[in-house]
């Protein structure tokens, strides 16, 4: 057993007696199926935050009485581990993540994780799982912390005790083609004073039979309408998305009803940096339908962890597809996607402070 003093806390390490990563090819594994050697594990009970620990990758026992089941107190993040061309490990805008889960925890009435146990913790996991971190371009190490409620009880309070906890794994692309869209009015995924802007489990769980409609139908995944007047795009399943209209870059606003996702923030400041227009702002799927009618539709794209930056190569509205031009006819979304993951990969100088080297 090693430890590891964190700022505030003592990070106890059990190293795994056997590795798999032999057993595995981390170059080419299905995405969220392999799952690297260990996991961080912190329990917070009492009223305070308990030991925290990096054990073998492994289960967990639960009661079936576990008011997380009941009552879907559970939030959880996304982001990924790259290496540097010296084969250094790198972490992506952890800070980001950091802030965002516990704005997530704040709206299920979640007491907040602390930075040294997340952001330390973090770190130590990685850098123990470093040789997880695939070498072939296009694959990369996805990291999965997930907070969640404890309390063995089924009476409806929030919890007096959590888990929070960090498992990874290799991945490749999430979308290895251009995606297909369908938009529905038939479902909403968030409404006004809900628990939209969360990355809470249940807002996923909510959007499963939608999705799998949509599969039905030929498409990828839904674009979502706001659930008020189902007249105004907000965010795909996994991803924001934005639309390119004579030339400007359009994204949805941040109205409290979708995620302030950090890929979108950070593709957004490059284009601006790049001299692009861009506006956050309403748009209706009504005003993209008549972009692409009169020819202005140039490109759309969708923006997240896992799909980073995903062309949209179809969207299907009230039964008729719009077929948008081909990735090589496209002017923003490689540019910035390339200059996304130079930065992410410490090909080029970054300039924003978003790299965590370890």
């Amino acid at each position: 057993m090693q430890i590891v003093n964190s700022h505030n806390s003592q990070i106890s390490i059990e190293k795994t007696s056997h590795s798999r990563i032999k057993e595995q090819d981390i170059n080419n594994s299905p995405f969220g199926k392999v799952f690297s050697d260990h996991m961080l594990v912190a329990d917070y009970r009492d009223g305070n935050w308990q030991e925290v620990k990096i054990v073998p990758y492994g289960h967990i026992s639960m009661a079936p009485s576990l008011s997380a089941l009941h009552y879907g107190q559970t939030v959880f993040e996304g982001l990924k581990a790259y290496r540097s061309p010296t084969g250094k490990p790198l972490l992506f805008r952890p800070q980001a993540n950091y802030k965002r889960i516990n704005e997530s925890a704040f709206r299920l009435c979640m007491p907040p994780i602390p930075e040294d146990i997340f952001l330390d913790g973090l770190k130590e996991l990685i850098r123990l799982d470093s040789d997880w971190i695939p070498t072939q371009s296009g694959s990369v190490l996805y990291i999965r912390p997930i907070y969640f409620a404890t309390d063995e009880s089924v009476g409806l309070k929030p919890a007096n005790s959590y888990k929070f906890m960090i498992i990874s794994c290799p991945v490749g692309a999430y979308y290895s083609e251009p995606v297909k869209l369908i938009v529905t009015d038939k479902y909403i995924r968030a409404a006004e004073g809900g628990t939209g802007a969360a990355k809470c489990a249940g807002n996923y769980g909510g959007s499963l039979l939608a999705d799998k409609e949509a599969k039905q139908q030929g498409y990828d995944n839904v674009l979502w309408l706001d659930g008020k007047e189902k007249k105004y795009i907000e965010e795909c399943g996994t991803m924001n998305v934005a639309f390119v209209i004579n030339d400007v870059v359009i994204t949805p606003k941040l109205t409290g009803t979708i995620l302030a996702g950090i890929t979108r923030d950070s593709v957004l400041t490059l284009l601006r940096d790049m001299g692009v227009k861009v506006e956050e702002r309403l748009i209706s799927i009504d005003e993209v339908a008549k972009a692409y009618e009169e020819g202005n539709l140039s490109e759309a794209f969708g923006m997240g962890t896992a799909a980073t930056i995903a062309h949209i190569s179809t969207i299907n509205d009230q039964g008729k597809d719009m077929i948008l031009p081909p990735i090589f006819e496209r002017k923003y979304a490689p540019q910035v996607l390339q200059k996304l993951e130079d930065i992410k990969t410490a090909k080029v100088t970054d300039p924003y402070g978003w790299v965590d080297p370890l």
